[in-house]
């Protein structure tokens, strides 16, 4: 790892998109303007050897492989002790199998770490709470809940099925709860701690991934909220939206131009857990990491606002709104020829 790197602060478009389902750009813009160049780096950041997370005790969600285990294990190397929960299950969901978490586990010990193993549903009320309470159990205290874990069921709005939608939903929305509210307890009572859960670019929506993109814009509003409710006990709670090769981007039928692999997302996430980011007031975001790059998006605002004397009627929004307020461009929708072609090749370009 370099000492020194240049970094550019662009106030332009960002491009968060999805750990795994169809690629979707960024209307996120930076709130730096202009263009900076700064050395980084004294040997002390995550990935050097810094220690971070010396002495904290974090649970990850989805750890057993891909984004989720390369997070488990960098927490580890900057010295947290490591709660490793996955279900084992496959991309979409099916045949749990408790060793992955297991293997995780054995990583950790071998590189001199402590880690125990959770193989539970974080999808169940119970699975999340079982989550929590090993890290008690084991540890004594719980100092970050980082939730991975998702699946993927593929369908167009107009046939997906109960089955198809549930299951997202459950696992990356409500997975995503069931920590949080197990790990937010726990946090006001030590006033402590941090959150992180996993977004994409795929909030804004999504062509054939409606049960997944709901799910994903959930979880950056679950964070939010999180980050409000808790702010007085000391709590932080981010988000972040990756850009990286695993088992779900390999099904992508479109070119991720920017793309990384999952050991470049989990410095931000270690980052995210430290007490540098607490103390520099690091709450409430929604961050993309893409190999080298790192973008923020940005806050829901108003656009624009026009008034009418009294009521609007149907006929005054017809004759004014195009004029006035007008609409929010959704980049998605230039991009849906383009994307629907290469769909019908089969393209797997990120594979």
């Amino acid at each position: 790892m370099r000492n020194e790197r240049n970094i550019e602060n662009k106030g332009n478009e960002g491009d968060g998109r999805s750990e795994g389902g169809s690629r979707s750009e960024g209307t996120g813009r930076s709130e730096g303007t202009g263009r900076s160049e700064e050395g980084v780096g004294d040997g002390s950041g995550p990935g050097s050897g810094g220690r971070f997370l010396a002495g904290k005790v974090v649970a990850v969600t989805g750890a057993g492989r891909g984004i989720g285990r390369a997070v488990a294990l960098a927490c580890a190397q900057e010295g947290a002790k490591v709660v490793v929960n996955d279900y084992g299950v496959s991309v979409d969901g099916d045949e749990p199998r408790s060793e992955i978490a297991e293997a995780v586990v054995k990583e950790i010990a071998a590189a001199g770490g402590e880690a125990a193993a959770v193989a539970d549903d974080i999808s169940t009320m119970a699975g999340g709470q079982r989550v929590v309470d090993t890290a008690l159990d084991r540890y004594g205290r719980l100092d970050g809940a980082v939730c991975v874990a998702g699946i993927l069921r593929e369908r167009m709005l107009f046939n997906m099925t109960e089955e198809e939608w549930d299951p997202v939903v459950a696992t990356h929305l409500k997975g995503t709860f069931t920590v949080f509210r197990a790990a937010s307890a726990v946090m006001r009572a030590q006033r402590s701690g941090a959150l992180v859960g996993f977004t994409s670019g795929n909030h804004q929506g999504s062509v054939s991934q409606a049960n997944y993109a709901a799910a994903k814009g959930g979880i950056i509003s679950l964070v939010r909220s999180a980050a409000l409710g808790l702010y007085k006990y000391g709590v932080t709670a981010n988000a972040v939206a990756p850009v990286a090769r695993t088992r779900m981007s390999a099904n992508v039928p479109m070119e991720l131009a920017e793309i990384g692999e999952p050991e470049d997302v989990a410095p931000l996430v270690v980052y995210l857990l430290s007490d540098q980011a607490r103390q520099q007031e690091i709450t409430g975001q929604v961050y993309t990491v893409a190999g080298p790059k790192i973008a923020v998006w940005a806050q829901p605002r108003e656009l624009r606002a026009a008034y009418a004397e009294g009521s609007w009627t149907p006929q005054q929004l017809a004759d004014h709104l195009p004029g006035t307020v007008g609409r929010d461009p959704m980049p998605m929708l230039e991009r849906l020829k383009e994307m629907a072609e290469a769909a019908a090749r089969k393209d797997r370009p990120n594979a």
